[in-house]
């Protein structure tokens, strides 16, 4: 049967979720998680509501699924410890770097990638497994045929969610908070920008970038029967009242094996909504039907409903978990009894010495209705085991005391916590790799930009869509005959409908003599080792520590790209497992999108003219067609550190990066002699992006 797992944002939450049937609640402790806007948790609080949970057979899990930096990663799993040693059953990660570190420092406790990975194909989920991480969250953004046939292949569990707010980008590619106003997304920060108005040629009051919650209610048997371990509800930022109501129409749903009944969709909407929902991912279906707002203020009746919910589980104690009684009664001899519950969990002790039956003497079924007086606890009786002498009596009010103690030992061997090691923190890779004099590297996204006046500026490495290679190789000639590296960009999404197409363009770029590719997901490496190519990393990996470099290593990357969001201080300080670039130019990503702007927008798709999102202040967003007729949004502004070059020359970087996108051939001609030293060009609009600023 599905595992439901509901977000616990605080205590509260915690409890109206298990009261009204989740399986599993996941919960944000401390600085490392997604949701640092929840209430979240104290020690004391956490402490409390693990031990509330494991007595009632609900399992906890730890959100931890940020980036992090190495002079944080010793806090990160002093908390990781904390976790461990309080009862958690797992905990989620994103950063490639930390999740190295915790099978190290907390070998037992199970870890889970977080939907931040960005998990879109069976490859990533292969790699996750191959990273020792037992389940993976998949992107939101899958359709249920690609479930399905992930799930059936995986080595691992799968995870998706089922209910609340759909991002626009996908989970953990990200950066438009974190490039407009230094808030993060992937630091547990995002400021929500998608849900702001823009215009895409028309009128400012459209919200293109807004989707309608996510409601897959009406295909839970389908997903169970697909193999997906667990159904996740979004929504630690929510209300304990939304918790309870979400979470109990979708335990009835799973329990009674049916789809929800008119009234409890209406349950569903009235708690939370964006101009109704959608399962569009889930159908194959996307477009302009998916997207809505949401109105200001929730109203009357939904008040009304909130506080039906949350009168229901404070007030109620939901029994959840079956248990067996057992009983011995001989003359002369203390009452033997036991209770157990069907993980193991047992409690026995003895009680009075029964008396000779004046009248009714005790029978098994009259003790067995005793024990079953379960109200009141998370426990129901599934029937009693006795063995009793005739002719012996036992005093109603000993026999609940009876139940009353068993019941209390049970609870206190349930809420035992596990013996997990807690080993030392692995030493922090050492650098390795520093170059005084970093590589120039220049990435094209139209073929155009492939001209001989740029090949003649003699760049090391010229990075180039795969799909450009695939039809306009020629135009890499001149690069080749300048002594340059061809370098294969594989697209940042990759599904598994699409890889034998990825792989026979791969083949193809191989036959012409490409030999590296550059990768921005852990399970696209799979696609350049299947074509015989060396690997390089993209931002994509979102290397924000030493650790992951020393991760990327081991997987036999020859150089990594590390986060733009990190501050040139910190790419300074980085240990260096691997050659390391830095991009110092270009119109830095905001999103990667499985919806098409354009035709959402326009209803039609015009790739081939320019398309921009506009903000509220008149800022353009550049929007181009990316691989599998998805969209990338660019910043409005040009990165440009041609005058800073004395800061990232001085940080033992192996190459540092071009990044080119709407700029003419021209342009890209003169950016690059600009680097070079051999003009003062400077774009307008330029931007010093996060490497000065940082990101909260």
């Amino acid at each position: 049967m599905l595992e439901l797992l509901s977000p616990a944002g605080s205590p509260e939450a915690v409890v109206a979720a298990v009261q009204n049937g989740a399986d599993a609640v996941y919960m944000g402790l401390g600085i490392f998680n997604a949701r640092r806007g929840a209430k979240n948790f104290s020690d004391e609080e956490f402490e409390k509501s693990v031990r509330y949970c494991r007595i009632r057979d609900c399992k906890v899990y730890v959100t931890m699924n940020t980036l992090v930096g190495d002079r944080e990663m010793e806090q990160a799993v002093e908390l990781a410890r904390r976790v461990s040693d309080l009862g958690a059953d797992a905990i989620l990660v994103q950063d490639l770097g930390l999740l190295s570190v915790l099978r190290k420092a907390v070998p037992d406790i199970p870890l889970h990638a977080s939907t931040q990975m960005s998990i879109h194909n069976l490859a990533g989920v292969e790699a996750a497994a191959e990273m020792g991480l037992t389940r993976a969250v998949l992107a939101r953004e899958l359709s249920f045929e690609q479930i399905k046939f992930i799930t059936k292949h995986s080595p691992i569990e799968t995870e998706i969610f089922v209910h609340g707010a759909l991002c626009f980008c996908y989970s953990g590619q990200c950066y438009m908070s974190a490039l407009i106003g230094r808030r993060s997304g992937n630091r547990g920060a995002c400021a929500q920008p998608c849900r702001m108005q823009y215009s895409m040629g028309g009128r400012m009051d459209e919200y293109p970038l807004s989707l309608r919650d996510n409601c897959l209610a009406d295909y839970l048997q389908q997903l169970d029967e697909a193999g997906v371990a667990c159904v996740k509800i979004e929504g630690r930022m929510k209300r304990p009242e939304y918790v309870a109501v979400v979470t109990d129409v979708y335990a009835k749903c799973i329990h009674e094996h049916r789809v929800p009944t008119p009234e409890e969709n209406d349950r569903l909407a009235l708690a939370f909504s964006r101009q109704g929902f959608t399962q569009g991912y889930l159908l194959g279906e996307k477009g302009p039907d998916m997207l809505g707002t949401r109105a200001a203020e929730p109203d009357r009746e939904a008040e009304k409903m909130f506080t039906a919910a949350r009168k229901a589980y404070a007030d109620g104690e939901r029994r959840r978990v079956p248990v067996k009684f057992y009983a011995k009664v001989r003359a002369g001899e203390p009452v033997m009894a036991a209770v157990a519950d069907e993980d193991g969990h047992r409690a026995v002790l003895t009680g009075p010495v029964p008396e000779p039956a004046q009248r009714a003497p005790l029978t098994g079924q009259s003790l067995a209705n005793q024990f079953a007086k379960t109200g009141g606890t998370p426990y129901y009786s599934t029937g009693t085991e006795s063995r009793i002498d005739p002719g012996l009596y036992l005093p109603a009010a000993a026999v609940n005391d009876l139940r009353r103690r068993l019941i209390t030992g049970l609870k206190e061997e349930r809420a035992a916590l596990p013996e997990r090691r807690s080993l030392p923190l692995p030493q922090r890779p050492e650098g390795k790799r520093y170059f005084a004099d970093p590589a120039l590297i220049v990435q094209v996204h139209q073929a155009e930009q492939l001209t001989q006046e740029l090949a003649q500026l003699c760049p090391a490495y010229v990075y180039v869509p795969v799909e450009i290679l695939d039809t306009d190789f020629p135009r890499v000639a001149p690069f080749l005959e300048q002594g340059a590296q061809v370098v294969a960009v594989l697209p940042r999404v990759i599904t598994d409908d699409q890889a034998e197409d990825m792989h026979a363009m791969l083949s193809r770029a191989a036959e012409n003599g490409v030999q590296e590719a550059l990768v921005g997901n852990m399970g696209h490496i799979f696609f350049a080792r299947r074509a015989g190519m060396r690997v390089r990393g993209d931002f994509g990996l979102n290397v924000f520590n030493s650790f992951t470099e020393e991760v990327l290593q081991q997987a036999g990357l020859v150089s990594a790209t590390a986060s733009f969001e990190l501050r040139v201080a910190q790419i300074r300080d980085l240990a260096k497992a691997v050659d390391t670039e830095m991009i110092v130019y270009g119109r830095l990503p905001c999103m990667i999108t499985e919806q098409c702007i354009i035709r959402n927008s326009a209803g039609r798709c015009n790739c081939k003219v320019p398309n921009n999102l506009a903000d509220r202040r008149g800022a353009l967003f550049p929007v181009l067609p990316a691989f599998g007729h998805r969209n990338q949004i660019f910043n409005a502004h040009k990165l440009y550190l041609a005058d800073k070059h004395e800061d990232y020359e001085t940080a033992g970087l192996w190459g540092v990066r071009l990044m080119f996108t709407t700029e003419t051939p021209h342009e890209c001609v003169a950016v690059t002699q600009s680097y070079l030293g051999l003009t003062d060009y400077r774009p307008n609009g330029l931007t010093r992006g996060l490497y000065y600023r940082g990101v909260e």
